[in-house]
């Protein structure tokens, strides 16, 4: 017997406002989302899924406009209503309870001046009758249901005091507290490691055993939309080109696109296996300690801490790729942020090409810069919104003197933007008219654009679709053998790691546990944290 619909779009079109005319983001799509079933969206960056998703929330942007179609969402079997036409009163009141977003973003979507738990609690509270301390009680129970060490201490942090991945288990927990009708999942888990990814995704099988409500899952990683997903939409440029049961779909593709996709997805498996000749290391950290205040004494002062890096050594050598993979809170994203200094550490030391950089002063910083670059993990927090993304990648290059005048500076932007896989129109445009993928691009050849020598890659291709992402990591690579680059590939995604870094080292609660050759680490790990890191890697395909 076949399920009846929950969600009905019907020739959804929905077009930006740019610069240079309009831009259609949705092109007509019809799709339907059936009761109990999880409905998986792929496809590249910018191809519609996340406006989609954004248009039944009836939260698009300024921006944006919903030119034609009808959203049916159905409430039971004689109750419907078209969303579109829903006053915002109205949809204040079926988010939440009927429809809830775990969002692409969560550092953009909490609140960064109240608590995480305060956040949760009021979601609670404007849609359920029960007292705060019993809301209290419900989002701590939800904070270790989608596995947040330590809850308590949790509820009471700010966002910006957690890691990425701690940040988007709290958007998880704060949409399924209320038990919608329908979740959608943009990318949640994007920014998690492969065992918290992995027990996310078994709550979220276990949360639609018990309801009878529906899925729409939207992600770049086909191995996590084929454990998920009953069905699948393939869109491309703001259509959809492919669509039926899963299996079907990925293993007999008929559309192109599709076809690439697979592609790209199967090429991760191959281990990177460039032999690198070890001579001095061209940067070398020993005994690195960065520690973050934890609680405080009634005077004030500090009588615990959170060793985020503690007495780390490592070694980097010219012209390789070193990955560090470990859980979200496990220090990866510190210990880069040490070694730039963007972090002060408490103790140890950071010695780049001969320098010291612990020891370098303030104004002697410029100089390096250009040669030490990031790519960070968030990439709407790292643009500015008001700066046309043009300015933003040729205003380092403008700092740094690259290049003779403006013109050449603005030749070597739209090239940069062509090599990420974006376009030179593009530089006329704002980040607020990107998809999270397409921002990330724009971070790459930004960082890029000063030609630097060392660059630390912070989860910099976790927004990408596969196909985008096999692009960049070829471009990182052509890069790499031309300019004789070093990379620091700071990542969750042990399958990207795999594809690119010549060597692992795995870290656990601010220690480095097992260090090796990305192959050694794969097949023969010694440590049984980076063991059960390795089995937690999806199989299919």
């Amino acid at each position: 017997m076949q399920k009846p619909n929950l969600l009905q779009i019907k020739d959804l079109t929905i077009e930006f406002d740019g610069l240079l005319g309009n831009v259609t983001a949705v092109d007509g799509i019809s799709f339907e989302l059936k009761k109990g079933e999880t409905l998986g969206i792929v496809g590249e960056s910018g191809s519609g899924k996340s406006i989609t998703s954004l248009s039944i929330m009836g939260l698009l942007p300024k921006a944006a406009r919903l030119t034609s179609g009808e959203i049916i969402f159905h409430k039971n079997d004689h109750e419907s209503i078209d969303l579109t036409k829903c006053s915002n009163k109205t949809l204040q009141r079926y988010r939440g309870e009927e429809l809830a977003m775990v969002f692409q973003e969560p550092m953009t979507s909490l609140n960064p001046v109240f608590k995480c738990g305060d956040q949760v609690v009021e979601a609670i509270s404007v849609h359920q009758k029960i007292n705060k301390q019993a809301a209290k009680q419900k989002a701590i129970a939800w904070f270790d249901r989608v596995k947040l060490n330590d809850p308590i201490r949790i509820f009471d942090s700010y966002p910006h005091q957690l890691s990425g991945g701690q940040r988007q288990r709290v958007m998880i927990a704060m949409a399924m507290v209320l038990n919608p009708s329908v979740l959608i999942a943009d990318e949640p888990t994007s920014a998690l490691d492969v065992t918290v990814q992995s027990s996310i995704l078994n709550l979220i099988k276990e949360l639609k055993e018990k309801w009878d409500g529906s899925i729409i899952f939207i992600s770049h990683d086909l191995s996590v939309i084929a454990d998920v997903s009953d069905r699948v939409l393939v869109m491309q440029q703001g259509k959809i080109v492919e669509s039926g049961p899963i299996d079907q779909v990925f293993r007999n593709p008929e559309h192109e696109y599709t076809k690439e996709l697979l592609k790209d997805f199967k090429d991760r498996t191959h281990t990177n296996s460039k032999v690198i000749e070890k001579n001095a290391p061209i940067l070398s950290v020993q005994h690195l300690k960065t520690w973050f205040p934890g609680s405080k004494s009634f005077l004030g002062k500090e009588k615990a801490f959170v060793k985020a890096v503690n007495d780390v050594s490592l070694d980097i050598y010219e012209g390789e790729t070193l990955g560090l993979v470990g859980e979200s809170g496990s220090g990866k994203t510190t210990l880069g942020r040490s070694i730039l200094r963007l972090e002060k550490p408490r103790g140890g030391e950071v010695i780049y090409d001969g320098n010291a950089l612990h020891q370098l002063p303030d104004d002697g910083w410029k100089s390096m810069r250009r040669e030490l670059q990031i790519i960070f993990q968030d990439p709407y927090s790292s643009l500015n919104p008001r700066q046309m993304i043009g300015s933003a990648i040729m205003e380092p290059m403008k700092v740094h003197g690259i290049g003779k005048n403006e013109q050449e500076r603005r030749t070597k932007t739209m090239e940069l933007l062509m090599q990420v896989g974006l376009q030179e129109e593009h530089f006329w445009r704002f980040p607020k008219e990107f998809s999270g993928g397409q921002r990330q691009r724009i971070c790459i050849a930004r960082a890029l654009s000063v030609e630097p020598k060392f660059l630390i890659c912070d989860e910099c291709v976790s927004a990408l679709d596969v196909t985008v992402q096999s692009k960049i990591l070829r471009l990182l690579q052509k890069l790499q053998q031309e300019k004789n680059l070093t990379y620091l590939f700071i990542s969750h995604d042990l399958s990207v790691v795999r594809q690119i870094c010549d060597r692992i080292a795995v870290m656990k609660n601010g220690k480095i546990v097992e260090i090796g050759t990305t192959e050694s680490i794969y097949l023969q790990p010694e440590n049984d944290y980076t063991r059960h890191l390795i089995e937690a890697i999806p199989k299919w395909i």
